[in-house]
């Protein structure tokens, strides 16, 4: 299984998902609560993919454990720039059970929360669809 970078940089939207736990948090840097469930975080990278621009990696922090990763990245959304964090905890299975995103400048993150705004009525169609296919297996 590629790791979670390698599958973000290959825009590799299934091994994204597959990485994910069931009962992944998702937890964005534009809204006040997180969203809990794998179809859900899912769909919003997908979203942040139709979104970002010119995205890339500048560094990974990994602790002791191999549990947490801090995986600092660079990307546009518009005409601005922006910095973030994606912060990844692993579950005793290696999936994704906690994904924290901080960006900054304000400036950037007020572009990402209004573009991120414009594709939220598809995040929820797709989340939804997701949560149909599962339970129809």
């Amino acid at each position: 299984m590629p790791s979670f970078r390698a599958a973000v940089e290959a825009r590799d939207t299934e091994a994204i998902e597959a990485l994910l736990a069931e009962n992944v948090v998702f937890t964005s840097p534009v809204a006040f609560k997180p969203y809990p469930g794998k179809a859900i975080t899912a769909a919003f990278l997908r979203g942040v993919m139709r979104v970002f621009t010119d995205f890339h990696y500048v560094r990974e922090i990994a602790g002791p454990d191999g549990r947490d990763h801090a995986l600092v990245f660079k990307a546009k959304v518009g005409d601005r720039e922006i910095n973030g964090c994606d912060f990844l905890h692993f579950d005793d299975n290696g999936l994704i059970d906690e994904f924290t995103v901080m960006v900054r400048p304000l400036s950037a993150t007020q572009a990402l929360g209004e573009a991120m705004g414009a594709q939220f009525e598809r995040i929820q169609r797709e989340a939804l669809e997701a949560m149909g296919a599962t339970e129809a297996r």
